[in-house]
C-alpha cells in the first residue's frame, strides 16, 4: 500500500485530516492518521470511500496503478 499517496493526494486536494476523520465517521483525527501513518489498514469500505472523497480510483490511491478503461465493444477490443 503507498501511504504516501494518500497523504499527497489528501494534501493537494487542500483537505485537512480532520476533514477525512469527520466525513469518514471517526470521532477523533486520530482515527484517520492512523491510516495515513500505516498504523491501522482500512477496511475496503473505509478505502472505497476514502478514495470516493479525493475523486480517485482505489487501486491509483493505494497502490498506485491506473486502471485501464475497459472498451465498451468487442470491435473496439480488436482494433
Amino acid at each position: 500500500m503507498k501511504l504516501e499517496n494518500l497523504r499527497e493526494e489528501r494534501i493537494l486536494q487542500g483537505k485537512t485530516q480532520t476533514y477525512m476523520a469527520k466525513k469518514l465517521g471517526y470521532k477523533y483525527t486520530s482515527g484517520y492518521a492512523n491510516i495515513e501513518m500505516g498504523r491501522t489498514k482500512p477496511s475496503l469500505e473505509i478505502a472505497k470511500h476514502i478514495a470516493d472523497l479525493l475523486n480517485i480510483g482505489v487501486q491509483e490511491l493505494f497502490f498506485g496503478q491506473k486502471l485501464h478503461k475497459k472498451s465498451n465493444s468487442f470491435e473496439e477490443d480488436r482494433s
